[in-house]
């Protein structure tokens, strides 16, 4: 797997950083088939009083995704490591549950028994809702209004649907979505 491991935010990946960097995230390889994971990208950013690391590992069935915040960045590439695991775990138990035979249940190697853990999450309420266009400031106020954290519209000027949610860091972002043909 080829792993880049950028720094941000003035931080400067040292050779020490880069080695235990790519050491803990050459730890997920065991879990999959060696097709499936290519590429890693670990991108270490500082900020006053604390670092973050950020994983995002792509390819053709699914990415993974995770990003961790700690005083010290050793710890942050363990915290985020484990997260990533964790999410492999519960994807993997997911899958197994739901395809027999191919898709995604081909990613995951057959024998890996690290996988054992059950996913404890059910849904416990499905909601409809009716999608308004409006514009993203509008979405806004309504998440604020309803004291959410994210919130699901009809882009006016779009007329695309649209998912308006708040960031860790107190600002906004938002998602549009785009139907896959």
């Amino acid at each position: 797997m080829k792993i880049e491991v950028i720094g941000k935010n003035g931080f400067i990946i040292t050779d020490a950083i880069r080695d235990y960097a790519i050491k803990k995230i050459s730890r997920l390889e065991r879990f999959f088939d060696e097709k499936v994971l290519k590429e890693a990208r670990i991108v270490c950013k500082n900020y006053s009083g604390y670092n973050k690391v950020e994983v995002t590992i792509p390819n053709k069935v699914l990415t993974l995704r995770a990003e961790v915040k700690d005083k010290d960045m050793y710890a942050a590439l363990d915290l985020v490591v484990d997260k990533l695991i964790s999410q492999i775990k519960k994807l993997k138990s997911k899958v197994n549950t739901r395809f027999e035979k191919e898709g995604i249940k081909a990613a995951f190697k057959n024998n890996s028994d690290d996988l054992t853990s059950e996913l404890n999450a059910t849904i416990v309420r499905n909601k409809s809702v009716q999608l308004e266009p409006m514009d993203v400031e509008d979405a806004v106020m309504q998440m604020e209004s309803l004291g959410h954290s994210f919130y699901v519209f009809l882009n006016k000027q779009t007329f695309k649907t649209n998912i308006c949610y708040l960031r860790e860091d107190g600002n906004y972002a938002v998602i549009e979505a785009e139907n896959k043909n």
